[in-house]
């Protein structure tokens, strides 16, 4: 959701994170508004929605189903569609034994990655190209395989095509982004975390060499996705 709507996912953690009637969130209720076609009508996020209240017991769901009706719900009619076509061509049971990383990479093909190119494109925030985990971080990334490497790229990017001008035109959410490394300094027990919408990494101050690469490793293989709030 971080993703597809910034704007959103903000008000979203906004509201997890704070006391409802503190913050003037207490008239909501399981429903929400949805315009199609220039048409705007009220739906129900669960049965009888319109007379449940969001209470701060039970917002982790509300955020949960408008989440999911903003993603899928919406537009349900649209993606039976464009389902109903795609299939016809690829039926669905040779296509669904796919993840959507392995179906881009099977139609992409696996991409080159020039790692000295991406370390020359990249930012820091709170951290120095001189700092003890940052060079071990380009020491695992250049350890790793193509095939890992294309992971790490999903992981940070939400993708893993290389830009065809170089990594200096890596786009984000608002135009032209650089590849980000955060300093993390919460527990180093965590594992790496990334904003796609930003080409953010949030890497923990770890220890050693092995912990990094080893939970990097771990974050980008059970985590393709990076961050996001659904």
């Amino acid at each position: 959701m971080e993703h597809e709507d910034y704007a959103f996912y903000k008000s979203m953690m906004f509201l997890l994170e704070h006391d409802l009637a503190e913050a003037g969130l207490d008239n909501l209720d399981f429903t929400m508004e949805i315009e199609e076609f220039g048409v705007t009508e009220t739906r129900e996020l669960k049965p009888n929605g319109h007379n449940i209240a969001v209470t701060n017991a039970n917002k982790k769901e509300y955020v949960k189903l408008i989440s999911q009706m903003k993603m899928t719900g919406s537009i349900r009619s649209q993606i039976k569609a464009f389902l109903d076509g795609f299939y016809d061509i690829i039926p669905k049971h040779l296509i669904s034994i796919f993840s959507d990383n392995e179906l881009e990479l099977l139609i992409s093909g696996l991409p080159t990655i020039d790692i000295e190119d991406l370390k020359a494109n990249t930012e820091y925030h709170k951290f120095s190209v001189t700092s003890l985990q940052i060079q071990w971080f380009w020491r695992a990334l250049r350890s790793f395989s193509q095939a890992e490497r294309a992971n790490f790229l999903q992981f940070v990017t939400g993708t893993s095509k290389v830009p065809l001008q170089g990594f200096s035109s890596l786009e984000g959410m608002n135009g032209v982004q650089k590849f980000q490394i955060h300093r993390d300094d919460r527990s180093t027990d965590r594992l790496p975390s990334a904003h796609t919408c930003f080409n953010q990494l949030d890497l923990p101050v770890y220890e050693t060499y092995d912990k990094l690469r080893r939970n990097l490793l771990l974050a980008i293989n059970e985590c393709p996705e990076g961050f996001g709030l659904a």
